[in-house]
């Protein structure tokens, strides 16, 4: 199973407030045992939203309001996306991230769809056409 852990924005990530020395190393660390476990899948820090756009959709219309939004705890500063075998697994990755300074923060687990969670609606066909899309994807990386 893949699972999306989202790191939620505070107000110092969302005012592009750089982690210290002492975080990097620790979240290099970390990302290292990731992938020494062959969890890792993904993994980023996000720009503050001040540097983001969103797009609304109202049947056909689009409108696109640009950043920043408010509530950082609402906001997403970062990402990694992990293949564990539960829930329970990646819960218990997330309580090893590390936090050297001991600031508030949050982080939220969330499995990722497979093809097998679309059940029927998924044919045939289109689940070829979704596997020939990832194996381009896979290929340009």
């Amino acid at each position: 199973m893949k699972f999306m852990l989202i790191v939620k924005a505070t107000p110092d990530s969302e005012a592009g407030v750089m982690p210290g020395t002492e975080l990097l190393a620790a979240m290099g660390a970390y990302n290292e045992e990731l992938v020494r476990a062959g969890v890792l899948l993904a993994g980023e820090g996000l720009h503050p939203s001040a540097r983001g756009a969103r797009v609304y959709f109202d049947g056909r219309a689009r409108r696109v309001a640009d950043g920043p939004f408010d509530a950082p705890g609402e906001l997403v500063a970062g990402f990694w996306l992990i293949q564990a075998r539960s829930l329970e697994e990646a819960v218990e990755w997330v309580k090893r991230v590390p936090n050297p300074d001991g600031a508030q923060a949050q982080i939220e687990i969330r499995r990722v769809f497979d093809a097998a969670d679309f059940g029927a609606a998924l044919t045939p066909e289109l689940q070829a056409s979704e596997e020939r899309l990832r194996a381009q994807v896979a290929g340009r990386h």
